[in-house]
């Protein structure tokens, strides 16, 4: 079947917010882009005239495609290499979706996405649609084919999930800059011992690197741990540039709504450090250096203005 001009209208009109789903429930923007044209694809081939509420019907279809996305990608990163995290997405990127609310604004967290990596499937979609777009439970049991009953269930449950690995405190765009600017100056002074006393004592340091880049496979634990491993990781040297292709210019900005670290060569970013931030400091750390989750931080960072400059070198 053709399109006509205004069904192709109505389904780009939905493509930013079924993105956003998308993304929530993958944790990758380049899948997240995937499935929203899986989802076009299925729209252009349907009776679109027959479908009377065309949200619902591209909303069920996305997410039951990403559903199967997740099953699939479980069983591959079982033979990933070393540690898997999402790909995080900078500020301006709209992707990240509503930010109207707290709970919005949580939902799309980096420190969120890890812990939604631990729910099953049906607890990730529940939770994104109903935390984060503010589906009612009757249309998510729709989408997902089960009873309303189900979907609270499943939502309470996936709610107290992501609540006890909670240990970060929404932060501003201003405090998240400072928060970042402390980090830096404690990690590029050359002592361990003001970067532990940002650390919580349980804190972790997490990378990925996707076998592409090197990172460790095991996290650091502990303060003192995740301290040196800092110092070492913003310490200049001539083994770091030719790694990295030049030299590294270092920024404090923000990822996923919350303190980030950017590492750029080039013009082109070679690292993502998302801060989680508690009540007692920074509780962790997580490291994205693997290329294929950083070209749309790249593509982004082209386009943006980037204030006063970067804070450190490499």
């Amino acid at each position: 079947m053709v399109l006509i001009t205004s069904d192709v209208d109505r389904f780009e009109a939905a493509r930013p917010r079924l993105e956003a789903i998308a993304y929530r429930l993958l944790g990758s923007a380049s899948e997240a882009e995937d499935a929203a044209q899986e989802t076009f694809l299925r729209w252009q081939a349907a009776d679109v005239e027959r479908i009377e509420v065309p949200e619902a019907w591209l909303t069920k279809v996305l997410t039951n495609y990403c559903l199967n996305q997740l099953t699939s990608a479980r069983a591959r990163r079982e033979t990933y290499v070393g540690q898997w995290l999402p790909e995080p997405l900078l500020a301006g990127d709209p992707m990240l979706g509503p930010a109207d609310t707290a709970e919005q604004r949580d939902s799309v967290s980096y420190a969120v996405l890890v812990l939604l990596e631990r729910l099953s499937s049906n607890e990730r979609a529940v939770y994104v649609l109903r935390e984060a777009f503010d589906y009612p439970h009757r249309e998510i049991a729709e989408i997902l084919d089960i009873t309303e009953a189900a979907s609270q269930q499943i939502y309470h449950r996936a709610k107290k999930h992501v609540a006890d690995g909670k240990a970060r405190t929404e932060i501003d765009e201003a405090t998240a800059q400072r928060i970042v600017e402390e980090f830096l100056a404690a990690a590029t002074s050359g002592r361990t011992e003001p970067l532990v006393r940002l650390l919580t004592e349980d804190a972790v340091s997490v990378g990925d690197g996707g076998g592409k880049v090197p990172a460790r496979a095991k996290a650091f634990e502990g303060a003192l741990a995740v301290a040196t491993f800092m110092r070492g990781l913003f310490k200049p040297s001539k083994a770091k540039r030719n790694l990295l292709g030049g030299t590294a210019e270092i920024y404090a900005t923000t990822a996923n709504g919350g303190p980030a670290i950017v590492a750029v060569v080039d013009g082109r970013v070679v690292g993502i450090t998302c801060l989680v931030v508690g009540p007692d400091g920074i509780a962790a750390l997580h490291n994205q250096v693997n290329p294929d989750k950083l070209t749309r931080a790249t593509e982004l960072w082209a386009a943006t203005d980037h204030g006063k400059g970067p804070i450190h070198t490499l």
